[in-house]
Order: structure tokens, then sequence, then C-alpha cells
């Protein structure tokens, strides 16, 4: 099944020329290039997040198939979904999905089932995949939607990822895409975001899980996160990395109410 964009025209450029000349602008790599395991990025509209998103994605080296977990903000179809095979339609070009590594995750998962409904509208997963197709073209995606459970579902799944990469024996990427806090002050946002993010580094999915309920972390892809931080850990990662870390109230100039944005690297050494 082909999926149309359901973001082009507000989040980035519908236009491929357009779209093109803002990755350019966004895509600036400070470093050098570093093999990742896992990689945590925004998926604000790219004038808020694009800044960040483009910081992380720049520096990770391209990978075969990028396996990317987003959140589900429309409440729409099954709260563990994958799309296991067909087409994303995107101003850049199709990008396609890696049926047999997607087919093997639905086969062995007890919760993530096949659905296209929770993707078609679902914007947190599109807008990471301009990034990746300005590295290069010659890469699949498995797209899945992770919706909010417990930490014993979220270890589950990232179990059940982690074991059908392996079995493949495919160079991946596991992404999650996620903002922070929302629409707080940058100074509450900041001081928040900063016990998210450290639990990130340290690779501690239950720390992570209980510090956005005990602080009331508006982090809308905390389930995404979790679950790429369970499945890195069986791949072998052993480290994070803050690569870059800002709100909107460096675009926009309104402090008073922001959204966080970090880009994460989840290494293997």
């Amino acid at each position: 099944m082909n999926r149309n964009p359901a973001a082009a025209g507000q989040f980035y450029p519908a236009s491929r020329s357009l779209l093109e000349k803002e990755l350019k602008r966004l895509m600036v790599r400070e470093g050098e290039a570093e093999d990742a395991i896992g990689v945590v990025a925004p998926h604000a509209g790219y004038m808020y997040s694009g800044a960040v998103a483009g910081s992380v994605f720049s520096r990770i080296v391209p990978k075969g198939t990028y396996v990317i977990l987003g959140p589900n903000h429309t409440g729409r179809g099954k709260p563990f979904s994958i799309m296991a095979g067909g087409v994303w339609k995107m101003p850049m070009g199709d990008v396609q999905i890696d049926s047999e590594l997607a087919g093997d995750i639905c086969k062995s998962s007890d919760y993530i089932k096949e659905d296209y409904i929770a993707h078609s509208h679902e914007h947190s997963i599109e807008v990471e995949l301009p990034f990746l197709q300005y590295k290069g073209e010659n890469f699949k995606i498995v797209p899945l939607v992770i919706s909010h459970s417990t930490l014993e579902v979220y270890r589950a799944i990232g179990t059940e990822i982690g074991k059908a990469v392996k079995k493949s024996g495919k160079d991946v990427v596991i992404i999650a895409s996620t903002d922070l806090t929302h629409y707080e002050s940058h100074e509450s946002a900041s001081h928040k975001d900063k016990k998210a993010i450290e639990a990130i580094l340290r690779l501690d999915e239950e720390a992570l899980v209980k510090n956005v309920e005990d602080m009331d972390i508006s982090m809308c892809g905390v389930a995404p996160t979790a679950v790429m931080l369970v499945c890195a850990k069986y791949l072998g990662a052993t480290s994070g990395k803050l690569v870059k870390y800002q709100t909107s109230g460096e675009t926009s100039g309104d402090w008073t109410s922001v959204v966080g944005y970090a880009g994460i690297l989840i290494q293997t050494h």
C-alpha cells in the first residue's frame, strides 16, 4: 500500500526544490560522522525543530534500514502499528518499506500489529524522512507507531524488535521521534527536559518513564524513546551523546511558551 504525505506543506516544504534548499541549510554537520545504533530526533515543523533534527541526522553514518518509532498523535489505528509493506510517497521521491524485516517484527511480536490507519495522518515518522533522503536515497524504512503503555510493554516490544533486527543481520538505526516539554516557559522546559535527557544518555528507560511521570513532562514520544533504548541495548548500545538541545523560543522569540527539542546519538562504544 502506498502512503501519501500528510505533513508536506505544513511541517516542511512540499516542493522538492524548496525542501532540498531547506535541508541544505539545516544539515550542517559539526564533527565527524559517527556510527549510531539509536537516534532521538524531534518532529515539529522545520522552522522550530529542523536545526536540531539536522544536527543529529547529519552526524550519523548512513545505513541501509531505519526502524522509525513515532508516537500516535491522532489516536487512530491500533496502539502498536507497523506498515509491513508498500511505499511512502515523499516530495524527494519514494521511500520503500523493508518488508522482510517489518514482516519478521510483526510475526514475532505479541504486541505489534500490521495497520495502515495509524500511519495515514501521523506526522512524527514522516518528517524524519527528508533528512534521511538528503543523506542518500538507497535505504528502506520500518515505520512503527508506538502508543503510551507500561514499562513492561515497552521492554517487551524493544526486545522483540531487537531480536528481529539481530536475526536479519542488517545494519540498522533505530530512530525515536519525539519532542520534549510542550508549552511551558523556556526555563521550566529546559529544567524538565534536562532530567529526561539525562535518563536517555544513561540508556535508562525506567528512569526516563519515571521522570516523565513524576515531573509531568509532556514528552509526546516517551513510549518510542523507551522502546528504542531497550532495543538499542539489546543490540549492544552502551552510551549516549547529546548532539543538540534547544527550544522553540530560540526561533519564535517567545520564551513564555516553548517546546523542547533534543538530538541524541545512542552508540555501541
